[in-house]
């Protein structure tokens, strides 16, 4: 019976361009995870868009003299087309501006108020008198009085992880120039999240398959105890609040967010002519739900969401929560403030999407922080990808398509090692995907690899442009089976290197899409044609690190 995976992902506010720390994060992870799933044949739904009401994007409208409108669509449209060329495969990729949106959020905040889940109180808000107008949280920068960083913001220090309130901030200020700061008292809506707090805690307890840095935060957060939190702000940007009389407020941002994940998973459902087929994905406790992260987003899904989705009763909670840490930056904090990183479209005007794919695989921040330098880059590129994996690919079709007429030989008796190495092709597919499914990308990737080198091993040691000399027959067998193994990393490769897979694919003279085929093993057919081969990677020059060094130096401030 095929599995069914919901999987959310994290929604970049649309206020710049993506960089490798936000792909590294969670748009990589989980779409490897997707890629897998639909492989292995199970119901797939991988939904996220652009958050366009979170106050990054009011701050950069303000800074240009735009309409927060048009940042939204310019940078909307930027991801949509660095999603395509990276590879990143949504099933749907949608923004916060929808009308189905805005529906969504009412009918939950409207459901949780009737419950007594959300009601009404006064809170004491950043006010700027200069600007007469009360500051919206992320308007507001300090000191965090839980680890000490300078610049924590009013709604969360990500130093620390701590979700916060701009009254929690020692010596606030804002980030807009010359505002002078005051708090004055507002009525606003809140979400009762003590009544959550032994139930979260209780639930929390059980996800012993969590990542222990994901687990060990959030405990340690419940059990030093929740605060009832305010989900609305006076704000004009963003979905109104369906209440009459609050017509100057707006829900909270990170209420209305983490909402999309249902409204997304609705809007899909409209898109395929099935208005409940969003349903099994929330409403079926064999439907695993993943919710793919960075580490500054926990609190917000292990614990707000989840409140919120047990306050409605009759939706799913989330499987898991794979969040990674955070990716740095040449040995120093990545900061687009700094303008200290790598934009995924300035990237791409430059190299092909794979070799970033397998390097952030590679280094993926999943249990703690890493590090992207040019150099390992580089290097990884021309040993791995280029020496390792592709010169393999390239000397097995080129050895056969010469010495056997571009068609696939007919192999002879097998030996101990070719029996040897064709058993690691099933057990490669069955740790591999093991690892996959427990969100292990790194490992999984190492064992792909792995193969790859135990048939560099095997074709050296059989040496075939010698026995061709004396035995070709010899020579088909040791070809036929290294060919096996090609067919299999296909199979291997294809969630972290889509682009590279699928060209294998036809490089073996396979037709239609390498998603369509199943995750397992499948033989080779002696006798069947396939084309020309050419080099599967491109090596990189070794001056591309330090050009590419002086390109980040020269526009970080």
């Amino acid at each position: 019976m095929s599995e069914r995976i919901f999987i959310a992902v994290a929604w970049p506010y649309a206020n710049g361009p993506l960089h490798l720390g936000h792909l590294a994060g969670c748009y990589l992870p989980a779409d490897i995870f997707a890629r897998y799933h639909r492989m292995k044949g199970s119901d797939v739904l991988m939904v996220s868009g652009s958050d366009q009401h979170g106050t990054p994007i009011t701050i950069r409208a303000e800074q240009e003299g735009l309409e927060p409108q048009q940042v939204v669509d310019r940078f909307h449209a930027q991801f949509l087309d660095s999603w395509e060329r990276m590879g990143i495969s949504f099933d749907l990729f949608t923004t916060t501006g929808t009308d189905n949106h805005r529906q969504v959020v009412h009918e939950l905040f409207l459901t949780l108020l009737k419950k007594d889940y959300i009601y009404k109180d006064t809170m004491l808000l950043p006010y700027s008198a200069e600007s007469n107008r009360f500051l919206p949280d992320r308007y507001v920068q300090g000191t965090c009085p839980h680890c000490g960083d300078e610049r924590a913001r009013g709604d969360q220090c990500d130093n620390c992880g701590r979700t916060l309130n701009p009254t929690d901030l020692i010596n606030p200020r804002s980030v807009i120039g010359g505002y002078d700061l005051e708090f004055r008292e507002s009525e606003h809506f809140f979400l009762r999240l003590t009544a959550f707090q032994e139930p979260l805690l209780k639930w929390v307890k059980k996800q012993s398959h969590w990542r222990p840095n994901v687990l060990n935060f959030t405990r340690r957060y419940l059990e030093d105890g929740l605060k009832d939190r305010a989900i609305t702000r006076d704000i004009l940007w963003g979905v109104p609040i369906p209440v009459e009389g609050y017509d100057s407020k707006r829900i909270y941002v990170w209420f209305e967010a983490v909402t999309g994940y249902l409204s997304a998973a609705k809007e899909w459902a409209q898109s395929q002519g099935d208005p409940d087929a969003w349903e099994p994905f929330f409403r079926d406790p064999n439907s695993r739900a993943y919710y793919f992260i960075g580490k500054d987003n926990i609190p917000f899904h292990t614990m707000i969401w989840p409140a919120m989705l047990m306050g409605d009763g009759t939706l799913d909670l989330p499987y898991d929560v794979p969040a990674n840490e955070f990716l740095n930056m040449e040995d120093a904090k990545l900061s687009t403030s700094r303008n200290w990183a790598v934009w995924l479209p300035d990237y791409l005007e430059r190299f092909d999407p794979d070799p970033l794919r397998y390097v952030l695989t590679a280094i993926m921040p999943e249990t703690s922080d890493s590090n992207f330098s040019w150099s390992d880059f580089v290097r990884r590129n021309n040993q791995e990808l280029v020496a390792t994996y592709g010169n393999l690919v390239h000397r097995v079709l080129t050895m056969t398509h010469r010495n056997f007429d571009g068609r696939f030989p007919q192999p002879g008796d097998l030996d101990e090692e070719d029996q040897a190495l064709l058993a690691r092709i099933p057990q490669a597919l069955e740790e591999a995907g093991d690892q996959l499914g427990k969100c292990s990308f790194r490992q999984a990737l190492g064992t792909a690899m792995a193969l790859a080198q135990a048939a560099n091993r095997y074709i050296d040691a059989k040496a075939p442009w010698q026995t061709m000399k004396t035995d070709m027959q010899r020579t088909g067998t040791t070809l036929w089976v290294c060919l096996n193994v090609l067919s299999c990393l296909r199979t291997l490769t294809y969630p972290f290197l889509p682009f590279s897979a699928q060209r294998l694919h036809e490089l073996l003279g396979f037709e239609g899409s390498i998603q369509d085929s199943a995750w397992g093993v499948r033989e080779v057919r002696a006798g069947q044609s396939f084309p020309q081969p050419t080099p599967l990677f491109t090596k990189l020059e070794e001056s591309v690190a330090e050009e590419e060094m002086e390109r980040l130096r020269a526009k970080a401030t």
